[in-house]
């Protein structure tokens, strides 16, 4: 991926809820679980780590929707466009969709997960796959690799 002029703008398909962000993301994803095939009525959702300092709402308000548990999903209440997570016990970081971001095409899936439910077809140019998610303290191996990755 190469760098991106930061802040980065992004919104819902509808651009009622509009977002930003102001720093690079510290990985990249695809996500292959069923939960996320339906989310998206596709084979896998695109998503990017940031920091939650550096993800703000610029517009809009978006509400709560598909996963009301620990992990919280966010939609926009119009189209109903899947924005971001946040999720559970990792309040430092908010998971956005990719390719909600006005400028997507740097985006490419550093990583896979749930490779164990994927579909039989669906294939990712990720360097790291794994059949469920990686273990917390995988993360930092991850994040350090991502950022070299990153920056070619």
């Amino acid at each position: 991926m190469s760098v991106q002029t930061l802040p980065q703008e992004g919104s819902c398909r509808c651009s009622r809820v509009r977002f930003s962000v102001s720093e690079a993301p510290v990985i990249t994803m695809a996500c292959h679980c069923t939960g996320c095939q339906k989310m998206t009525s596709s084979a896998f959702s695109l998503s990017a780590l940031f920091p939650a300092s550096a993800f703000t709402v610029t517009q809009g308000c978006p509400m709560t929707g598909g996963l009301h548990g620990a992990n919280r999903h966010y939609m926009c209440p119009h189209c109903m466009s899947w924005l971001f997570t946040r999720p559970h016990g990792i309040d430092e970081f908010v998971n956005v969709r990719a390719t909600l971001l006005d400028n997507a095409s740097g985006y490419v899936p550093f990583m896979e997960t749930w490779t164990s439910e994927k579909l039989p077809w669906a294939t990712t140019p990720a360097v790291e796959s794994f059949a469920q998610l990686p273990e917390p303290q995988d993360f930092p191996r991850l994040m350090q690799a991502y950022a070299v990755f990153s920056a070619r």
